[in-house]
């Protein structure tokens, strides 16, 4: 497809659409790329629906870590499918163009989305501590009521900050030209196109960022620090083991998915170039999702004899 191109002589005029350039630089994969994402997208579904479908269908996993894991699970298919279908639209129909509205929507659910999974993150954090450093309070502290009051706050929490981030950034004029060199709309690449200075709008999301990722962190750090003390004091290595198998798989979900994101939006602006971009996005984007089923699955034995259970049935 022969992308249209904006660019302005002045700084008056504007673009009312994009065109998500995506991977139109490797043409001659486009058939092999869409069936790697293709088959991505069906194995992240599958995945999380069958914990999601395990932790409702089997009495064992009735407890708060797996109530949160279920909803985790929920929010990574919702997570991955604000871009990967628009990825494969994209490439199928070869029409790359977007309208600024769907364009910012698609950015408002990605960022929602991103803030609610960093703060649930951190809330499956307090659920491991409670659990392993106040096991005596923990039915009471971990009520259900309590679930699921932790659980609206880590989807209600972020929704006014990233509506409002998504509304300044959209509220630039865009002349330079209407060209994204993306998959999806994102921050840095929308800026690029900006007519204005940006100094403001990325110092904004900069502290955004702080408040939404590195706040979540540092909860979730501390919460470790206290939990690995705590197992450390157990008397038996039996008891060690079984308390940090339990917390493990959260702490390797937690690594991968604030590293990845970090990269892509806290590294200097020099850094930022249009194949960097895509590679970090597509490690949090398409990676660290179809890596979080198999990670909380073969690494917790309650889950593994929950699906040996679900698929003697089948």
């Amino acid at each position: 497809m022969n992308h249209e191109e904006i660019n302005a002589e002045d700084n008056v005029s504007t673009v009312k659409h994009f065109v998500l350039l995506g991977f139109s630089e490797l043409p001659d994969l486009q058939g092999f790329l869409s069936g790697v994402f293709c088959i991505i997208y069906i194995i992240i579904l599958i995945g999380n629906s069958l914990i999601i479908m395990i932790t409702i269908l089997d009495p064992a996993l009735k407890k708060p870590m797996y109530f949160f894991l279920a909803n985790f699970s929920s929010l990574e298919i919702c997570y991955v499918s604000v871009t990967l279908p628009r990825i494969l639209v994209n490439i199928w129909t070869r029409d790359r163009s977007i309208s600024l509205l769907d364009c910012a929507t698609q950015m408002c659910f990605f960022l929602i989305l991103g803030t609610t999974e960093s703060f649930l993150l951190a809330v499956m954090s307090y659920d491991r501590y409670m659990a392993i450093c106040n096991p005596l309070h923990y039915p009471l502290f971990m009520n259900p009521r309590k679930c699921i009051q932790l659980l609206a706050g880590s989807w209600l929490s972020g929704m006014p900050i990233q509506i409002g981030q998504t509304c300044q950034i959209f509220s630039l004029h865009f002349c330079n030209s209407n060209q994204i060199d993306h998959f999806f709309c994102d921050i840095p690449p929308i800026l690029k196109l900006a007519c204005a200075d940006t100094s403001m709008h990325e110092l904004s999301v900069y502290v955004v960022g702080m408040l939404v990722g590195a706040f979540p962190f540092t909860l979730i750090l501390v919460s470790y620090i206290k939990i690995i003390s705590t197992i450390l004091t157990l008397p038996t290595a039996r008891g060690r083991a079984k308390a940090f198998s339990t917390c493990s798989s959260h702490l390797l979900v937690v690594v991968l998915f604030f590293e990845s994101a970090s990269i892509t939006y806290f590294r200097p602006k020099s850094n930022h170039s249009a194949g960097t971009d895509k590679l970090f996005s597509l490690f949090y984007i398409v990676v660290t999702p179809i890596f979080n089923p198999l990670i909380y699955s073969l690494r917790n034995k309650e889950v593994i004899t929950a699906l040996r259970k679900l698929l003697l049935k089948t």
